[in-house]
């Protein structure tokens, strides 16, 4: 009987102990839970971007990370001067695309937030900058858009070289985007000034004698030329153009004597209202080569290959030796001074 007694109390402990193990387990189980999700951040990250068609990729980010994303459309020159004009107050968290002079500007005038994690030291130094207040996406390269129906209608043969853009013939004929507008454009004078040194502004005069005005946006170049409403586009050469060869015939010209290029910035503002969020996405988007991957796909290009060399499976879509030799320090330095004296050329020929 006494051994029976004993049995039974040995099983009794036996479950009582599974029993509190069990609840031991669910407890960490579902503080264990409670920290993952603690992890994810909360609240809205507000994006300046230069195209909507990131959705994708930000909500990657948010499915991963957690704030939502609202999207703010604006050139980065735009963004520059809403900035200055607003003592520093940004309008959003995160500055996603746009030429680099402008984060070099922003920067100077402490308008970004420094943004260090492990994922920067991969990235290549000329396309970051060296205190981590601005990084690459990649790389804009540009060169020209032709319409062929309007260049036969008018017997003209398609440019060859910038130098070819100043021909008489030419005149009235040659749309580009305003450089104090469009970072891309920017880029275009600042380069070019750099290759022809002393005769550069002498050029700039010659081609703003077939320019009839200076569009807004950086795209307008390439859809008005298919529109037909001008013959030559000054534009960014990327994948997008394929679509526009479906619908018009028009052709890419790379020129010969070499095609300016700018990167891409990506920032987080200074005095936002998440900061958080937009470090937290900058650290993700870098440190993970997938995330730049779609990034290529969303892009129609490979350039962020050139940001961070050790992404697999990317090829880029041009021979490097067909970028213009550029010193990408003075985009920022000399922005100001050649924007001055580019707005007193371009006189009232601005769109609005």
């Amino acid at each position: 009987m006494k051994k029976g007694k004993r049995l039974l109390a040995a099983l009794l402990v036996l479950v009582m102990s599974l029993a509190l193990a069990a609840c031991g387990t669910d407890k960490k189980e579902s503080e264990g839970t409670k920290k993952e999700d603690s992890k994810k951040l909360s609240g809205t990250l507000k994006v300046i971007a230069t195209s909507e068609n990131y959705q994708p990729l930000f909500d990657k980010f948010t499915e991963e990370v957690g704030p939502k994303v609202e999207f703010i459309s604006m050139s980065s020159g735009e963004v520059l001067s809403k900035l200055k004009a607003e003592g520093g107050t940004p309008a959003a968290d995160l500055w996603f695309g746009g030429g680099i002079d402008a984060f070099m500007d922003a920067k100077e005038n402490n308008l970004l937030e420094k943004v260090d994690f492990d994922a920067a030291d991969d990235l290549a130094a000329d396309y970051k900058d060296s205190e981590n207040y601005w990084f690459s996406k990649g790389i804009t390269v540009v060169g020209f858009i032709v319409n062929n129906d309007i260049l036969k209608e008018k017997g003209l043969e398609a440019p060859k070289s910038w130098d070819d853009l100043t021909k008489p013939e030419y005149k009235g004929e040659i749309l580009m985007s305003n450089p104090a507008i469009s970072g891309t454009n920017y880029a275009v004078v600042n380069a070019l000034l750099q290759t022809k040194g002393d005769a550069g502004w002498d050029y700039f005069n010659k081609l703003n004698e077939n320019i009839t005005y200076y569009s807004k946006r950086g795209a307008d170049p390439s859809t008005k030329v298919a529109a037909g409403e001008v013959a030559i586009g000054i534009t960014y050469i990327d994948g997008t153009l394929d679509e526009l060869k479906e619908t018009a015939d028009v052709s890419i010209v790379y020129p010969t004597d070499g095609m300016p290029y700018v990167p891409e910035g990506v920032a987080a503002f200074a005095n936002a209202e998440n900061t958080e969020a937009a470090k937290a996405f900058i650290e993700w988007f870098y440190s993970d080569d997938e995330n730049m991957k779609q990034l290529a796909e969303i892009d129609q290009k490979n350039t962020c290959l050139l940001v961070k060399p050790g992404i697999k499976g990317l090829e880029l879509d041009f021979d490097q030796s067909q970028l213009m030799k550029e010193d990408l320090s003075l985009f920022g330095k000399e922005r100001t001074a050649i924007l001055e004296k580019w707005n007193t050329l371009m006189g009232d020929k601005g769109e609005e």
